[in-house]
């Protein structure tokens, strides 16, 4: 599996909003200037996002967005599974060879797992606020 820019910006995105959880809305353009992306992009990986419950926007002068629970409570797999679909290095639905049929559900599980057990909060504390989230992911 390879995540694509989606994914990254995506995670990105929603590791800036945890660095700054409980703070109140964040706007996307902050978000965009801290971590050098394009707002424009931002905008478009924000509505599955939030379609999908992991984010809550804000109208209003002040608005923008925050994180709908603790990121605690939110995983990396969360967000690359809304971004990128199922987490599989490769369709092997239909493979006949036992043994890499093996293989590659042991390494889809174990992507997973390193996702499911990774949360926002574990990858915004690698960094302080206002640093740039795209060198630890």
């Amino acid at each position: 599996m390879k995540v694509s820019t989606k994914g990254r910006y995506g995670l990105t995105l929603m590791i800036d909003l945890a660095s700054h959880f409980g703070e109140g809305p964040i706007s996307l353009k902050s978000i965009a200037q801290r971590n050098d992306l394009s707002e424009h992009y931002l905008e478009q990986l924000i509505a599955p996002l939030r379609n999908a419950g992991l984010v809550k926007s804000m109208r209003g002068a002040y608005g923008g967005y925050i994180l709908s629970r603790p990121p605690e409570e939110i995983t990396a797999g969360d967000v690359i599974r809304v971004l990128e679909g199922p987490i599989s290095p490769v369709e092997f639905i239909d493979e006949e060879e036992p043994a890499k049929r093996e293989l590659w559900i042991r390494i889809r599980d174990s992507i997973t797992e390193v996702l499911d057990s990774t949360t926002l909060a574990d990858l915004a504390s690698h960094g302080d606020k206002g640093d740039n989230y795209m060198f630890y992911i």
